[in-house]
């Protein structure tokens, strides 16, 4: 038999992925450079771009994805434009700080290049939030979206990256992967190119982030518990209940999973959800939707996203038509149910303990399945909302409100985010919610104690003589183009490559 020479044929969609990296890194190098103004026009821009077609996107994702609702996720979209650049435009992490009194001077250091994952369930303003984290914090950024949503992505991701470039931006600030898989993800993220992941999605895809040898930022699954104390207005807590788990089908992971309340107001409170647009399930129709829910392989993932109505047709529950919710009854909290465990559908399982003490042995229970995340507390007695907060393992307790907006800062006055931080509890390294501060670290200069330094007239602009303000106008050009090189760079440039590619350390 004759010897064969094997063709190695390149993975097309993995240099392509490569060179993205490639050029971002560039690309950060002199973004990293532009003034606050710069920074503030070209984020306006983005906020601008992202707003007039939050609902064209938000339409498209449903579409391709099948999760969800078109009308809340435009909500979504735009929330992750001008709220959130309203929320965070004081905040300057470009303008070097000086401490007189302690003799430290302190520069800000972007991190570089940003590597996004994007979820199918909150695709588009999961991007519109990343990208705008980026910008404001003066980092470029490589986004790979869901292989389920990876049309709508690029899409989106394309659209911010032209606003931002006619904005002044350097092109390559903000790209998108445009095909997806697990091999280029786990690739990319151990790329040295790579500064920090911003890791959004399944458990294993977070864990693996923390696994690249890259610094990244991840955030875990939430099961939220909502406690309905006696104290509370049942008919203002169940609205704000459905109103949350029915907002976009439920597919945050900070909405409610489980509503907790005592014994004696367990009747009240099936009354004000019902009121609400709930489905009270009897026992018969709970144990439907815990067979059509969970298998042998676990959660049913056709059940994501999806409306209520439809997952009670599916379970062969009868429902009205309008019913927003679908409310199993699950009598003993001492359970250990499927039905307590996270649901990412409009399905809020009720139980009731017999007293206060119970009902926080059991909130802290269950709230370990999404440790570190969020919980809800209904009522007026303070007493018993910081036992309750001191008791559920988890970063934020939301009152009175939706806890799905509330706790990712809709509803409340917390720092809008779709990344949440589950700090230690949740294997995750940031406890509060996500922003661009968490993508610059600050350079010291510190200065003896006893010395005499002079810091009122420091001059900043030395750092930037032998650096470039603007970025030269190939880095502005299309976007079809690559920047010209000169041939000493590409030489550099592809002989990089060639390592890589070969599995060589450079």
């Amino acid at each position: 038999m004759e010897n064969c020479v094997r063709l190695n044929v390149p993975d097309r969609n993995l240099s392509s992925a490569r060179m993205k990296v490639m050029r971002a890194a560039w690309a950060a190098k002199y973004f990293s450079k532009f003034d606050r103004q710069s920074i503030l026009n070209i984020a306006e821009a983005v906020a601008d771009a992202g707003f007039e077609k939050a609902d064209y996107f938000a339409e498209w994702a449903v579409q391709e994805t099948s999760y969800g609702v078109v009308e809340h996720k435009t909500l979504k979209n735009q929330l992750c434009t001008h709220d959130l650049l309203a929320y965070y435009r004081d905040l300057d992490l470009i303008t070097p700080r000086v401490d007189t009194r302690r003799k430290v001077i302190e520069l800000p250091s972007p991190a570089g290049v940003v590597f996004a994952l994007a979820p199918a369930t909150n695709p588009i303003a999961t991007i519109y939030f990343k990208v705008m984290l980026a910008i404001l914090s003066r980092n470029a950024i490589v986004i790979s979206p869901h292989p389920v949503a990876k049309t709508c992505s690029v899409a989106a991701a394309q659209h911010l990256a032209d606003a931002a470039e006619v904005a002044g931006a350097p092109a390559g600030i903000i790209q998108c992967v445009e095909e997806p898989s697990v091999s280029l993800v786990e690739d990319i993220m151990g790329s040295d190119k790579i500064n920090v992941i911003l890791a959004t999605g399944g458990s294993q895809m977070v864990r693996a982030a923390y696994s690249s040898g890259n610094p990244a930022i991840g955030v875990g699954p939430g099961n939220g518990v909502a406690f309905i104390d006696p104290s509370a207005d049942v008919d203002a807590a169940a609205k704000c209940l459905v109103e949350s788990k029915s907002f976009d089908n439920s597919v945050l992971c900070t909405s409610e999973s489980i509503c907790l309340t005592l014994e004696k107001n367990r009747g009240n409170m099936e009354r004000a959800l019902r009121s609400a647009g709930s489905h009270i399930c009897n026992a018969e129709d709970s144990d439907r939707l815990r067979d059509f829910l969970w298998g042998d392989n676990g959660f049913n993932l056709a059940a994501i996203g999806k409306s209520a109505d439809w997952i009670a047709h599916e379970a062969g529950i009868r429902v009205h038509a309008a019913t927003k919710v679908l409310v199993p009854v699950i009598e003993h909290p001492g359970q250990d149910d499927a039905l307590f465990r996270e649901k990412l559908c409009p399905v809020l399982t009720l139980t009731a303990a017999v007293d206060f003490g119970q009902a926080l042995t059991f909130a802290a229970h269950v709230a370990r399945r999404g440790a570190g995340h969020s919980a809800a507390f209904h009522g007026n007695n303070n007493d018993r909302l910081i036992a309750f907060s001191g008791s559920v393992p988890v970063h934020r307790v939301v009152v009175n409100a939706p806890c799905s907006q509330g706790a990712a800062g809709f509803a409340t006055h917390l720092p809008p985010s779709f990344m949440i931080g589950t700090g230690y509890a949740g294997r995750s390294s940031v406890s509060e919610n996500i922003g661009p501060q968490h993508l610059t670290h600050w350079k010291k200069v510190a200065f003896a104690r006893d010395a005499v330094a002079d810091l009122d007239e420091i001059n900043f602009d030395v750092m930037y003589d032998t650096l470039l303000k603007t970025p030269p106008a190939s880095i502005s050009a299309s976007r079809d183009s690559l920047p010209q090189f000169t041939e000493d760079t590409l030489r550099t440039l592809i002989r990089e490559e060639l390592r890589n590619l070969r599995g060589v350390q450079s």
